[in-house]
């Protein structure tokens, strides 16, 4: 499937590593918070500063969560991209 984000959307793939402690405890998934990196994979039409292909940077509580084809991703407005990663 593909998606197509509208406006200043941006489409973002990102990946929920399993968490362990220092003292190997691993971090159930309801205690983790929020990645705040990720990739662009597709972006609207009126977004200025970013390119498919993009690793950044996003506000933690920013974006709606969404599953496509069992893979999680977000939709971020642009203005919540906090920056690129070079």
């Amino acid at each position: 499937m593909k998606f197509k984000p509208l406006k200043d959307r941006v489409f973002v793939s990102y990946s929920d590593d399993v968490e362990k402690t220092a003292g190997g405890i691993y971090v159930p998934d309801t205690a983790k918070e929020k990645p705040q990196k990720g990739k662009v994979e597709a972006i609207g039409p009126e977004v200025k500063e970013l390119k498919i292909g993009n690793m950044v940077f996003f506000d933690r509580y920013s974006g709606s969560k969404v599953n496509i084809d069992n893979t999680e991703y977000l939709i971020i407005k642009e203005e919540d991209i906090l920056g690129i990663i070079e």
